[in-house]
This record gives C-alpha cells, structure tokens and sequence, in this order.
C-alpha cells in the first residue's frame, strides 16, 4: 500500500498529482502533501494549468460563450441568485476555478508563515467579462503567475503545524490548503473539455 510521502513522490516524477485517492476516502490531502514544498507545488500547479491551456489551445471566442447542456450547474458563490442554475459557460468555470486557486494559495501562504486560520480570501473576476478566447487564456495565465507568486513568499522551513479543519473535518496545513485548490482546478478539466467537445459539434 501507498502512503502519503510515496505517493507524493511518484507524482512530482510525473510532474501532476493523482487525487484520486483523496476524492475516494482512502488519503487525506494532507497525506498526500508530505515532503512537498514550494517547488513540488509550483510544479503540479504548472501541470494543471497546461492541460488546460492545452485544451483552449483550438477555442475560439464563441466557445467561450457556448452555454452547454449542463444538468448539474449550481453556482455557490453566484452573487446573484438567479444565475446558480444557469449553464457553466467556459468563461464562467475558468473565472470560478482560478478564483478557488488563488484563494487556496494565498490562505496556504498565511498558514506557512504561521498565520492562523481567520477567513476567507476570494476576489473572482466576473465571469460575464470573459468574453473571447484570449481572456480566458490571459486568466489563466495571469492566475499561475499569482498563484505561483504566493509559494516565493513562504518561509524557508514552513510551519507545518500550523492548520485549519474544514467543514467536513479534514485537517489541512499549508501544502495541504495549496493542493486543496489545485485538486478542484483539476476536477474541472474534464468539464472544460466537454463543454468545448459540445461547442464544436454545435458548428458542425
């Protein structure tokens, strides 16, 4: 069986992070963060953001707009009511999932400079403004230049003790909070994907 140290390990190798483990139960993020420092991080961050880049690679700007069959959409932090519901378009999932990145690092900074846990730090740009192809890659880009900025800042030897629990109990230090973040960008790959798989068949 894997712990947290080698699975860790087989993914800096990799150059991204299988979360898996964590999603199922059977490892805490704060298993899999051991022996992770700001180097391990920035570089399965680096991993995340070029799959996604890599994905916009062929977008065009009504991509960006496309409103895809989306069942499932629930905006928690809509400031308006009436858009939860409404269809993820890939302008509203790329301002969600770098606002929920660079909240998780910069929280993850604060707990590395033993800092302890008092709030929320979340500034999302508004998803109607992203409007072309070029926006949601300058997101992106300017959101892995933030988010890496915030592991320059952490202290040479990191206080590790130093942790917030989340609403469903699980203890998070700084590497942990970090990869907290990554790991929901990397649950919205796939649906970035698939809204551009439906774009494209929308044109023929």
């Amino acid at each position: 069986m894997l712990d947290g140290r080698t699975i860790g390990a087989e993914s800096r190798t990799m150059r991204s992070i299988n979360f898996e483990p964590v999603r199922s139960g059977s490892l805490q993020l704060i298993d899999l963060s051991q022996g992770m420092g700001p180097t391990e991080l920035a570089e399965a961050s680096r991993a995340v953001d070029d799959r996604l880049l890599e994905l916009l690679a062929g977008a065009i700007d009504a991509d960006v707009t496309f409103e895809p069959d989306d069942p499932g959409a629930d905006d928690t932090f809509a400031t308006d009511p009436a858009e939860a519901a409404l269809p993820w378009t890939l302008g509203h999932v790329i301002a969600h999932v770098t606002a929920s990145a660079e909240e998780a690092a910069f929280l993850a900074a604060e707990l590395a400079r033993g800092i302890l846990p008092h709030g929320r730090s979340r500034a999302e740009v508004p998803w109607p403004s992203l409007l072309t192809a070029a926006d949601v890659r300058h997101r992106l880009e300017e959101s892995r230049r933030m988010v890496l900025g915030t592991l320059a800042v952490w202290p040479d030897e990191p206080h590790l003790e130093v942790v917030y629990t989340t609403s469903t109990g699980s203890v998070r230090n700084a590497p942990a909070r970090f990869l907290g973040g990554l790991m929901h960008k990397d649950e919205h790959v796939g649906q970035v994907g698939e809204i551009l798989r439906q774009a494209r068949m929308s044109r023929g």
